[in-house]
């Protein structure tokens, strides 16, 4: 059995985060257990702990950071606010108006896309891709393809949780992947 990657994050930080952390078993499926980011959200100084700590590991090294859609959403406005840096959204098909660019990716049964408006990028802008949990690291391989061929240069991605016996990380090969807290 491989170890699961370990944290960039300060143990304060992992510790935290892992505090407010509801763990809800058999959903949305039996065998199934959902870790649920909700406490985290609702404790404002919690939150706000999560976002100081997230923006003093990148203060400096990014121009935007890129939220995708939905909860990476709730994560990249108020980093990209500390940070004193613009935001990005990646979105789900059909979500924005056009001109759009699309990436798909495969799912488990099926696919999906990401769509991001490619004038929202600046040629060599440094993007910080954020998102609530790196599972299967399809969402954030698209999100990297997406900022790429628009001209940015993704910097790291940081995930508040990581679900390592998925293997996502296996898909951002070659990029930095920092989460807060790794299962």
């Amino acid at each position: 059995m491989t170890a699961a990657p370990q944290t960039a994050f300060p143990t304060s930080l992992t510790d935290l985060v892992r505090g407010h952390i509801r763990e809800i078993p058999d959903f949305p499926a039996p065998g199934v257990l959902f870790r649920d980011i909700t406490p985290l959200l609702a404790d404002g100084p919690a939150f706000g702990a999560l976002v100081d700590g997230l923006a003093e590991k990148y203060r400096g090294r990014v121009d935007a950071v890129a939220g995708l859609e939905s909860r990476g959403f709730i994560l990249a406005a108020p980093l990209a606010n500390a940070l004193g840096v613009g935001m990005i959204t990646v979105r789900k098909a059909g979500r924005l108006p056009g001109p759009v660019i699309g990436v798909d990716y495969a799912l488990e049964y099926g696919t999906a896309r990401m769509e991001l408006r490619p004038e929202t990028v600046r040629d060599g802008q440094r993007v910080l891709i954020i998102d609530d949990v790196l599972a299967t690291g399809g969402t954030g391989a698209a999100a990297v393809k997406l900022i790429e061929r628009s001209g940015g240069e993704v910097v790291a991605l940081a995930m508040l949780l990581e679900l390592a016996a998925l293997g996502g990380r296996s898909k951002l090969e070659g990029h930095d992947v920092d989460a807060v807290l790794v299962y």
